[in-house]
């Protein structure tokens, strides 16, 4: 089936490229029983994809069940995912079949995935590789035959930093990864989009279709759409609604969009995470925090020193005055000693320009930051996890300034 024959089938509207392309990934794995993560930003339509995976497997004559993993409780979601025995915990009255049993040799669709609790996690590793899983207040494995499509909108790799979301299950749900495009990036589609729900929407409650002005137009392609199709559909049924006139101009199709997106401002954007961001911050606060410390330190040492060593090196005029009857020896000794009192300053000025240089050189960053890391891998026996937490700082971030810096 051709990628224009399923958009008909599904109802998908819209020629972008990355629409197509995540279309085609979905019919090509659909035949295989491959894991499949569906990402892209809430209101997408990430579950139509799920739905063409199943439709287009050897599964479909099985059961197809749809989870909103965020809806459920935390206390709950293991019994409603795996089931339950009769007396499990308080309110179990009678025995319950979990999803995983009851969608046995079809289809479970995860949404929102990433809120699945740590717990739960490990759970759904055990069904994805090995098959089985055990009922809450049960000790027996039972075995399930199904296909799992999961989707999410969150970042995976911010998560599993926090500790939020497992590695290994990552890995094991985005065998083939699908993106789903935002609105913003099909602007070419909003427009017949909107045609799409307009139409449906004047069939729904039996009035003419609204039809946008040139103007309206240029107000529909510049909004950015952060609730993508989901947003445009909901916009589209209150302007049928409430607006008497058909022809909606720009001024009024503005009034239904919220006040942060009528700029076509860039949007601002950064390629650094922004959780390895605030580590490394706060690493360098800590190391700039410690050199001023030392620095202040050092200056109040070379401070002490000097006044200690302080003398008056101006010779005393009675000691040369001829009448204090001091012999030509005397004076010899007392302009040696003048000599070598002007020897020591000189030292002691080199000494204290070095010290300055050496106050200088110590501000370099890099140097503090291996030396940090040095010494916390020797407090806790090159045991990375508790030196990232001496540091502050994730184990990722640890690992990836050991490896940039080759520290043994």
């Amino acid at each position: 089936m051709t990628i224009q024959q399923i958009k008909q089938r599904f109802g998908i509207i819209g020629n972008s490229p990355e629409l197509n392309r995540a279309i085609d990934i979905a019919s090509q794995v659909a035949p295989t029983d491959l894991t499949v993560l569906v990402t892209g930003a809430s209101g997408v339509g990430k579950e139509i994809f799920s739905q063409i995976i199943h439709k287009f497997s050897a599964r479909k004559h099985g059961s197809y069940i749809a989870v909103n993993c965020g809806a459920i409780p935390e206390g709950t979601i293991d019994s409603e995912l795996f089931g339950h025995e009769k007396g499990a915990f308080t309110g179990a009255n009678d025995s319950r079949k979990g999803y995983f049993e009851v969608a046995d040799k079809g289809t479970i669709f995860l949404d929102e995935v990433g809120e699945l609790p740590l717990s739960t996690q490990v759970r759904l590793l055990r069904v994805i590789e090995a098959g089985e899983f055990i009922k809450v207040g049960s000790s027996k494995i039972r075995k399930t035959d199904v296909r799992i499509i999961a989707a999410t909108n969150r970042n995976f790799i911010k998560a599993i930093e926090e500790g939020k979301f497992r590695e290994d299950l990552y890995y094991r749900l985005s065998t083939v990864p699908i993106s789903v495009p935002a609105l913003r990036k099909r602007k070419e589609d909003i427009t017949l989009l909107f045609r799409k729900f307009a139409q449906d929407f004047s069939e729904k409650y039996r009035m003419p279709p609204v039809r946008l002005t040139e103007n309206a137009q240029k107000t529909l392609l510049n909004y950015r759409w952060p609730g993508n199709i989901r947003q445009l559909k909901n916009v589209t049924e209150q302007i049928s609604i409430i607006e008497q006139e058909r022809i909606i101009t720009g001024e009024i199709l503005s009034k239904y969009l919220p006040a942060f997106g009528n700029s076509n401002l860039p949007a601002l954007y950064s390629s650094v995470n922004k959780e390895e961001f605030s580590s490394e911050r706060e690493i360098l606060y800590k190391i700039l925090f410690d050199m001023r410390n030392e620095i202040n330190e050092l200056k109040s040492i070379v401070n002490e020193f000097a006044g200690r060593r302080k003398v008056n090196i101006e010779p005393n005029n009675d000691f040369f005055n001829t009448e204090n009857n001091y012999t030509e020896e005397d004076v010899f000794i007392g302009n040696v000693q003048k000599e070598n009192l002007h020897r020591y300053e000189r030292e002691q000025n080199n000494q204290i320009e070095d010290t300055e240089e050496i106050v200088e050189e110590s501000l370099s960053i890099r140097s503090k930051e291996i030396e940090l890391i040095k010494k916390a891998l020797a407090k806790h026996k090159n045991k990375r996890k508790y030196a990232a937490e001496e540091l502050e700082i994730s184990e990722r971030t640890l690992y990836r300034k050991i490896k940039e810096y080759s520290i043994d």
